[in-house]
């Protein structure tokens, strides 16, 4: 599997995310990680693990605990990938814009004085 394909299955589970987004404030244990989680420590050792695997997080042992840390290249990896996309789309957009912009100004008939305006003059 491919870096990028093995990122975003691992980011597909909101488990994980939420242990991503726990990360990007600092390095913790797996104690600390399941303790918003109603599930086992074991089941967020799994869901570590396959973070590790994909190469979003890294896992260090000291002493008894493990302790994670974020691997920021990796989410800057998909960053990069998607602000490719992100270009193309703005770009298209702003085309859009410049095609509808004239197209309401083709579409609209020339101003010309409304009848009150033009009485009004007339009295003057």
């Amino acid at each position: 599997m491919d870096f990028l394909s093995a990122t975003f299955s691992a980011l597909a589970d909101p488990t994980r995310r939420s242990i991503v987004d726990r990360l990007t404030r600092g390095a913790a244990t797996i104690n600390e990680l399941a303790e918003p989680f109603a599930m086992s420590q074991q089941a967020i050792s799994k869901h570590v693990a396959y973070l590790e695997r994909a190469g979003v997080v890294t896992k260090q042992r000291i002493g008894r605990q493990h302790l994670c840390q974020l691997r920021p290249g990796a989410i800057e990896e998909v960053a990069i990938w998607a602000e490719r996309y992100r270009q193309l789309w703005e770009s298209r957009f702003q085309r859009l814009d410049a095609v509808l912009v004239e197209l309401v100004a083709e579409a609209s008939p020339p101003l010309s004085p409304s009848p009150i305006s033009k009485s009004r003059r007339e009295r003057a």
